[in-house]
């Protein structure tokens, strides 16, 4: 093997200046990462050190095998959810079965993963379309939100995934809601929208962070009844192997499939954009390959489920980051909070968490993309529609079960009654365009000539059959002929060959000719294997709609051409 080619391609030209851009950048994500990491563990149920384990050995691993330069990965809200949504209905939060099952599912996510890119299985995450993970997404920020509200108010709220439980049970309680707590959390989210709005560079959660715990030290706020994270203990994790139930990696194994294509399908479309800007090659597999190990990682290190995120990634290449030496920076300074730092953790009070959670959630809903969907595709929008409202009502993994069924559905009804033109001929010309959308086109008396815009196979052979007998039956004149241009046809199978075949037989014997035009080479390869072609015959196998024309009166159409 070459060991060149192992070497990074970053690595060309790397400088001085290069590593102090890194530096700032690296610097800058760690001082984000720590309190974030501790609220998305909190989110998902867990420790707030598990979010810490996270965002150490994960991110070396993805820097050293990922293929994007500024993509930031580590605990993130939505895979956050799913954990809680997964491990919650096995075990309890804060029990001991609840932490050996989120470590595992991370185990069973880094393996899905590593396997998807090894076997170049990325392209699994179509099924997740645009508008289905959208739709997911802003209904998933709204329950992350809504699971926040016993934090920000101060009262016990149980734990559900259904928006309308958590909303008649936060009204409920509402009288009973803790006044300091309210106030720290309404403080902590305006400080954050704030400096979100006027001061992007300045770092936010760490500010939000420092101030509390300062007020809880000089005003004696946890006296007051404000809930504090409490001890947090130091050091760095030691690696060890997650404990394994097969029962319980069975149980977990629909949500480590659906974390494991929602959170490829974040961090791809995340390092799409900063590839594309700092115009270099993505490698999708590898990106598998990097979050996959990352999460094995952070099983092996006590950590939970992580990908790339959008808000951190954006900081590193704002901050200056250019190379994975950023991310690797990001992780010796999570490193040095949990050797030296945690003692001031103890101090933190939920309610910041809590805020800093609500705050980050607000960009994934997606009024934008639903705006969009008005003008340009309703389809799409009705299938964002029922996934947003099947998550909301049904629950989360209900909910993009919902919707990649529902776009399936769709997916299928497209194919089985597709687009189809009538052809007619633009006057002077020998092109033949669509009549609906041409209206000085000129259709052929007795001749039906129909463009199909699909592959022909055996979903869409009733369709076709219908639509020809349909539009016969609106004809004025007796049909003569049928010509059916192939152009937009990729792909032929037996059962439509078998059907071409019925077809053509049907029409002989009325004495109408069958025409198959522009017919592309994997098709006619289809005709000469199946013998279509020698029962159709040459002459009905033309290369274009005008020589099918030609063909069939040849006389009328030279006359047609040369008339003004």
């Amino acid at each position: 093997m070459n060991m060149q080619s192992l070497r990074p391609a970053w690595l060309d030209g790397y400088s001085r200046s290069t590593f102090s851009s890194d530096l700032v950048a690296g610097a800058t994500v760690a001082v984000m990462l720590v309190p974030q990491a501790m609220a998305y563990a909190m989110l998902a149920g867990l420790p707030p050190i598990v979010g810490l384990y996270a965002s150490v050995v994960p991110v070396l691993v993805y820097a050293l095998l990922g293929s994007s330069r500024q993509l930031a990965v580590g605990p993130v809200a939505m895979v956050s959810l799913l954990t809680a949504t997964g491990v919650g209905a096995l075990a309890a939060s804060g029990t001991p079965e609840y932490l050996a099952a989120a470590i595992m599912l991370a185990l069973l996510v880094g393996l899905l993963q590593m396997a998807m890119g090894v076997f170049r299985l990325g392209y699994l995450v179509n099924f997740l379309s645009h508008p289905v993970l959208s739709g997911f997404t802003s209904a998933a920020a709204l329950i992350i939100g809504l699971s926040q509200l016993k934090h920000v108010l101060g009262v016990p709220i149980p734990r559900s995934h259904h928006v309308h439980t958590i909303l008649l049970e936060a009204g409920r309680r509402l009288p009973e809601a803790h006044g300091v707590t309210v106030t720290v959390a309404v403080l902590s989210m305006a400080t954050l929208f704030a400096v979100k709005r006027f001061g992007k560079r300045i770092p936010g959660p760490l500010l939000v962070v420092v101030a509390s715990m300062l007020a809880v030290l000089g005003l004696g706020l946890g006296q007051k009844g404000l809930a504090l994270v409490g001890e947090v203990p130091s050091g760095l994790p030691a690696p060890s192997l997650p404990s394994w139930d097969s029962g319980v990696a069975l149980d977990l194994f629909p949500i480590a499939l659906t974390i494991a294509l929602v959170a490829f399908m974040e961090s791809i479309s995340v390092a799409k954009v900063f590839a594309n800007k700092h115009s270099y090659r993505l490698s999708p597999n590898r990106e598998l390959v990097g979050l996959g190990a990352a999460n094995v990682a952070s099983a092996l290190f006590g950590g939970y489920a992580v990908t790339g995120g959008f808000s951190r990634s954006a900081v590193n290449d704002q901050a200056g980051g250019k190379t994975p030496v950023a991310s690797m920076i990001t992780a010796v300074g999570v490193a040095v909070a949990l050797l030296f730092l945690t003692p001031l953790f103890a101090y933190l009070p939920n309610a910041v968490l809590a805020s800093i959670i609500l705050v980050a959630v607000v960009g994934l809903v997606d009024v934008k993309e639903v705006r969009h969907l008005w003008h340009t595709d309703r389809v799409d929008l009705a299938l964002l529609v029922i996934t947003f409202v099947a998550t909301l009502w049904l629950g989360i993994e209900q909910g993009i079960l919902v919707g990649v069924g529902a776009s399936m559905l769709v997916f299928v009804a497209q194919r089985t009654r597709p687009h189809f033109a009538v052809l007619g001929r633009l006057p002077g010309t020998t092109i033949w365009r669509n009549l609906a959308n041409f209206p000085e086109a000129e259709a052929t008396p007795g001749v039906l000539a129909l463009r199909f815009d699909a592959a022909f196979y055996f979903g869409n052979v009733t369709f076709l059959e219908d639509t020809l007998e349909r539009l016969e039956s609106e004809m004025t004149e007796p049909l003569r002929a049928v010509v059916l241009d192939a152009a937009s046809i990729n792909a032929l199978d037996s059962s439509a060959a078998h059907a071409l075949s019925g077809l053509a037989g049907r029409y002989q014997q009325r004495d109408v000719r069958l025409m198959l035009a522009n017919a592309k080479g994997p098709v006619r390869e289809v005709l000469h294997r199946t013998g279509l072609d020698e029962e159709l015959g040459a002459e009905n196998l033309p290369l274009t709609v005008f020589e099918a024309h030609a063909r069939l009166d040849g006389a009328a159409v030279r006359q047609a051409l040369t008339s003004p």
